[in-house]
């Protein structure tokens, strides 16, 4: 059979998952009762990329056409896990780039074409959502153009074919449409791949097959996931493990499973060119290389892109440590960190000089969903502000840099310009978009991006949209004054009640309702001024026999603000925590009593 490798690559909320759907349900590769073909969304199955709209984890699935085989991988459309992005598209001949017919290229187009474009993927454009009220089709070409003659590797890579779909109803087209209700389905993308994807170049020899994606389950236990490079994948066929630093092990391949649709079928045998899951070898990691003992060669390993942020994890120690938490110690938190370094190549860990877990990521997001991971997985921990990674390059310390796209109203041009400015970012660029809004392109130190998503939003009452991508890395810079007001801490363990947290609202904003069992030390608001202030929110107002006629009228407080875990993580400073929950998202000092923070301070 023929076979045909295609990756699907987008910024995020361009509609590339809902294409991949689109492929899926106009293959058949779905029974017409099945419960799939009435979803949405089909290879986003983890509970997160569902709720958050984005992609996490990239996936395989295999459709046929034409009696070709093709195997399609879904990557995230977001920076922060350009890991998933970077391993995955070594296994693939070609790509789909998906661009959004209002939006146009945008910073994790550049980042992943950039990618696709290194390895010699062949790419075709498809302009999506060509049916959006402010879609400017002859624009967003153009200026994708620019985007390839900005990073093609060989002029080849200047000639690829455009199409045009409405990825949401299942339609695409060879020239732009003058109708977009006419009858029409997906079968011009299903011939680009055909006619533009080559097909995967097999050399002679024994069986060898880089890792590239690791999976696990209760029944087979690992599998090991990648492109067959040569021969053939058998059941019970010896095998050798190479791992880095050619370090041998052998092994015995059980099972080999294909994709089909969003199952793994299990077949006797695998041809090179094909994407396979193996199971018999334990050992494996990603970027490890399985192979023929007559013939154990190593394949080049996958470069990852560095981290550029850290934090650290630690065992929840807060007075209601252990309450809502099934894991609560320390080594529950490392087994669990260990295993999740096996799949997610991005991550990367060491321990601390105070014994906590140091986690290091490709960004906020990146951090902040594993985080929200182990918090569903029933985890009790604490976590500490954000951290910028710096390196020595020719003996001087650098930071990471990036290129920060904001598009906001135009009413709000000048208070972007004005809290990016103060954060040491430069304005680069500035236009208008068919909206309405603007696009300001800034230059800015990822350390300067720290808090700053929290800030756009209120400064533009929430109609802010932020992207940005890793750049290089540049001499450290000057230090960043404080950003932040301070903030209302609890002086009194117990249940906060509507007259205390009325007294705190005259100072500030509050970050709990009443009846919140809340500890001394625990962060239960911020302060309009800029130090940190004290407040009993448990207070109950006194009983006197004195009556008026206002008296008794009930006080109606303000709505508290109720932070997401990425506002909680953003809004941190370096003498506060995070206590993470099953239940509950506390912020909090570090050092719980106004006493111990008075003496730090001396």
């Amino acid at each position: 059979m023929n076979i045909r490798n295609v990756a699907i690559i987008a910024h995020v909320d361009h509609g590339k998952t809902t294409l991949v759907d689109g492929l899926l349900k106009q293959s058949h590769t779905f029974r017409e009762n099945e419960a799939a073909m009435n979803q949405t969304l089909i290879m986003d199955s983890n509970d997160q990329e569902r709720e958050r709209g984005i992609t996490i984890l990239a996936k395989n699935t295999a459709i046929t056409y034409k009696d070709t085989k093709i195997n399609i991988i879904d990557t995230p459309g977001h920076a922060d896990f350009g890991g998933e992005v970077e391993r995955t598209l070594n296994m693939a001949d070609g790509a789909i780039l998906v661009i959004d017919a209002q939006e146009g290229p945008m910073p994790q187009t550049k980042f992943v074409l950039k990618k696709a474009l290194e390895i010699g993927l062949k790419p075709i454009v498809v302009i999506n959502k060509i049916d959006k009220r402010d879609a400017r089709v002859e624009e967003v070409i153009n200026k994708t153009y620019d985007l390839f003659l900005e990073l093609a590797t060989d002029d080849s890579q200047l000639d690829f074919p455009i199409y045009y779909a409405i990825g949401k109803e299942g339609k695409a087209w060879e020239e732009m449409p003058e109708d977009y209700n006419a009858s029409a389905d997906l079968e011009p993308i299903f011939e680009a791949i055909l006619k533009h994807v080559p097909e995967p170049k097999v050399e002679a020899g024994e069986f060898q097959m880089l890792v590239t994606s690791l999976d696990w389950d209760n029944f087979q236990g690992k599998y090991a996931i990648g492109r067959i490079r040569r021969g053939a994948a058998k059941q019970g066929l010896a095998v050798t493990l190479i791992k880095s630093g050619n370090i041998l092990e052998a092994g015995r391949l059980e099972k080999v499973y294909i994709s089909q649709g969003l199952k793994r079928l299990e077949v006797p045998s695998a041809e090179a060119g094909d994407i396979v899951a193996i199971t018999g070898v334990k050992t494996a990691g990603i970027g490890d290389t399985v192979s023929d003992p007559s013939n154990p060669e190593a394949l080049p390993s996958i470069a990852i892109s560095e981290p550029t942020l850290k934090m650290s994890i630690s065992a929840n120690t807060s007075p209601f440590a252990g309450r809502e938490g099934q894991f609560c110690t320390s080594r529950q938190i490392l087994d669990r960190i260990k295993k999740e370094l096996e799949t997610n190549v991005s991550l990367k860990f060491e321990m601390g000089d105070s014994g906590e877990f140091i986690l290091s990521g490709r960004g906020e997001l990146h951090l902040s969903v594993f985080i929200e991971t182990l918090r569903r997985e029933g985890f009790e921990l604490q976590v500490g502000k954000p951290q910028v990674i710096t390196k020595e390059v020719e003996g001087k310390i650098c930071e990471p840099f990036e290129e920060l796209t904001v598009d906001v109203p135009t009413d709000y041009i000048g208070a972007v310009n004005s809290e990016v400015g103060r954060r040491r970012g430069s304005l680069i660029s500035q236009s208008e978009n068919s909206d309405g809004t603007v696009r300001l392109v800034f230059e800015i130190t990822t350390r300067g991006l720290l808090g700053l998503r929290n800030q756009l939003l209120t400064l533009s009452r929430g109609t802010a949209v932020m992207n940005s991508m890793f750049l290089k890395f540049v001499s450290i810079g000057a230090i960043i004054p404080k950003l932040r007001n301070g903030v209302l801490i609890a002086s009194e363990g117990g249940k906060a009640v509507t007259y205390g947290l009325n007294v705190a609202q005259g100072r500030g904003i509050t970050f709990i309702p009443a009846q919140t069992q809340v500890y001394e030390g625990m962060i239960i608001g911020q302060n309009s001024r800029e130090d940190d202030i004290e407040i009993n929110v448990t207070k109950e107002k006194k009983q006197t026999n004195v009556r008026s006629s206002t008296a008794d009228i009930a006080v109606a407080l303000t709505p508290s603000t109720i932070f997401s875990l990425e506002q909680c993580l953003d809004f941190l400073e370096d003498d506060e925590l995070l206590e993470v929950t099953p239940k509950s998202l506390r912020l909090r000092k570090k050092l719980l009593t106004a006493a111990a923070r008075a003496k730090a301070k001396r």
